[in-house]
């Protein structure tokens, strides 16, 4: 509906008529001349512009963005560069940290096992000494109650003599009997 209206209110104007007959302006073989005079202007004066002022800082922009970058990697490179120093700067700390500890775990190996080895050996001399003590009373004990045993027995024989017997048994002869058994 509104499109109706509009045509209605240009036929209604005066030379609207002739104006609808007319080519699209920039068509128009009459103004061919002057359409390509006003294009030259306008290319050289955007040409001028652009090759003196816009192009020259866009120039400059990619310049400093390309010496940002340039600095940006050299930056990365010595910080790589000082990584892989303290990386191998760690390793060599380590490692001789590892060695010290090695050495130190040695030394006090070496250490304990000599004072290990003074203290069994002391403590094997006293246990010998004390065996010896011990063989010596037991050697003693055993030559006291040997010396007694033959008491016993000289008596033992006696007091069986005497029960089987009836009398007193000769008490040299039962002493020199029990020393016979014991040869």
């Amino acid at each position: 509906m509104f499109i109706t209206q509009a045509i209605a209110a240009t036929a209604a104007q005066p030379g609207a008529a002739a104006a609808a007959k007319a080519p699209f302006p920039p068509f128009d073989v009459s103004t061919f001349a002057g359409q390509v005079f006003w294009l030259a202007i306008t290319f050289g004066a955007l040409y001028f512009i652009m090759s003196r002022v816009a192009l020259p800082r866009v120039e400059k922009i990619l310049e400093v963005r390309r010496l940002r970058i340039e600095g940006d990697l050299e930056a990365a490179a010595a910080a790589q560069k000082s990584a892989e120093a303290a990386v191998a700067h760690y390793e060599k700390t380590l490692a001789d940290a590892k060695a010290a500890v090695q050495k130190n775990v040695q030394e006090l190996r070496e250490r304990l096992a000599g004072e290990a080895d003074i203290r069994r050996k002391a403590l094997e001399s006293e246990l010998n000494a004390r065996i010896a003590a011990a063989e010596e009373k037991i050697a003693a004990s055993k030559a006291q109650a040997m010396s007694n045993v033959s008491a016993i027995a000289a008596e033992a024989a006696g007091a069986i003599v005497r029960q089987i017997t009836g009398r007193e048994a000769d008490s040299k002869a039962v002493a020199q009997a029990v020393a016979g058994v014991k040869a």
